[in-house]
């Protein structure tokens, strides 16, 4: 109990500092050791943010450090910051919150801390991210959508950047089969970029998360890319790279994927493509040879869950579901579609539906419209036709 009690106090102290951590991040040259500098030698942050130039000399900060905070500090309003986190949706998490992914803090750069905008939830552990070349060709886009689709209906959430190509078609491929998607931005939340993508993050939200490291306001800059790139790789079990040129942000993604001990897969493409020789080096180097989503699956030990998922979704209750499981593929049907071509009423449909979601076998994918949750779809209609 005591234990108990300890870590309530704990997290509500981060909780209460966290206008500190956030005060911190917009101070430039202020990251993960420095901040642990401060950490340590005070105890909570809002020491360290009331501390004068000769204390924060005495955590060991270099003088560059201590010139940067004391000049930024008056200048940073922490309750205009808090609310325009409020106004955006954003929450800030820092590391010792229990809300952090805990892969992520098993890389050296962690974050110390992450804006968040909508939800990361328990089953986000099982993710991997996709990454590609923005100048995807039919082939990558084709493989792309065929690859996620099967992962997102294997309750794999799918990691990306939120960039034109690849990084665009895995996360709609993910979102439209009711699946659950991630997208680490390398500016502040309140920016898209690209802003063609601004619908596609407003999904992205709705089934699952748009991540940054960088406080609202943080402009679109190179330098921030191959940094968030490691973000991606972080928090994921491993980085399938679909399409890219030998020299590419998904090449650095897949290095730090390495040096960060997770497992990297690469779709084969032709020999006479710019858009594969990235991913055919990758292969030539040891990276998995992905034909189809079984050999990610496979190569994560996934396949047994996926499998009892598999089983547990496709066998109906009740006479009811069965017949509702008949009207059901794909693509989506809107709810009064499948009542009339069930025959049932509206009432017995709408209860029916909505205990078939809370069980998995059927997600939402828009305002009262349904799709089966899993693509073997054959199997559960021969055991009730």
């Amino acid at each position: 109990m005591a234990g108990c009690s300890y870590a309530r106090i704990a997290l509500e102290m981060s909780t209460q500092n966290i206008k500190y951590w956030v005060g911190f991040s917009i101070i430039p040259g202020i990251g993960r050791v420095k901040l642990a500098q401060l950490e340590n030698y005070f105890g909570d942050l809002e020491d360290a943010w009331k501390a004068t130039p000769e204390k924060l000399k005495e955590t060991g900060l270099d003088s560059g450090s201590i010139n940067a905070i004391t000049f930024w500090r008056p200048k940073i309003s922490l309750e205009t910051e808090m609310e325009k986190l409020g106004r955006y949706g954003v929450n800030a998490v820092n590391y010792n919150d229990p809300n952090y992914p805990s892969r992520l803090k098993e890389i050296y750069d962690y974050p110390p801390l992450l804006y968040i905008r909508g939800s990361l939830l328990p089953q986000d552990e099982w993710c991997l991210a996709v990454v590609g070349t923005r100048r995807a060709t039919v082939y990558g886009k084709q493989v792309a959508d065929e690859i996620v689709t099967d992962l997102a209906q294997s309750k794999i959430t799918i990691v990306s950047g939120l960039a034109k190509g690849i990084d665009s078609v895995a996360h709609q491929a993910a979102l439209a089969v009711g699946g659950r998607s991630i997208a680490i931005f390398a500016c502040g939340l309140d920016t898209v970029y690209p802003s063609e993508n601004a619908d596609l993050a407003r999904n992205i939200i709705q089934q699952g998360a748009l991540i940054s490291e960088y406080p609202l306001g943080t402009r679109p800059r190179a330098e921030n890319f191959p940094r968030r790139n490691r973000i991606m790789s972080g928090l994921s079990l491993g980085v399938l790279v679909v399409e890219a040129n030998e020299i590419s942000g998904a090449m650095i993604t897949a290095r730090l994927a390495l040096e960060q001990n997770r497992e990297v897969f690469a779709i084969p493409g032709s020999i006479l493509s710019p858009a594969s020789r990235g991913t055919n080096h990758l292969i030539q180097e040891g990276a998995k040879l992905v034909r189809d989503y079984t050999d990610i699956l496979e190569e994560l030990n996934l396949m047994t869950v996926a499998h009892q998922m598999e089983l547990q979704e496709v066998i109906p209750a009740s006479d009811t579901e069965a017949l509702l499981l008949k009207q059901l593929g794909a693509e989506p049907i809107h709810i009064d579609g499948v009542c009339r071509s069930s025959g049932l009423p509206i009432s017995t449909v709408s209860s029916t539906l909505a205990m078939m979601e809370l069980k998995g076998l059927i997600k939402q994918v828009g305002p009262m419209s349904y799709v089966l949750a899993r693509e073997a779809r054959q199997e559960y209609r021969v055991r009730v036709d």
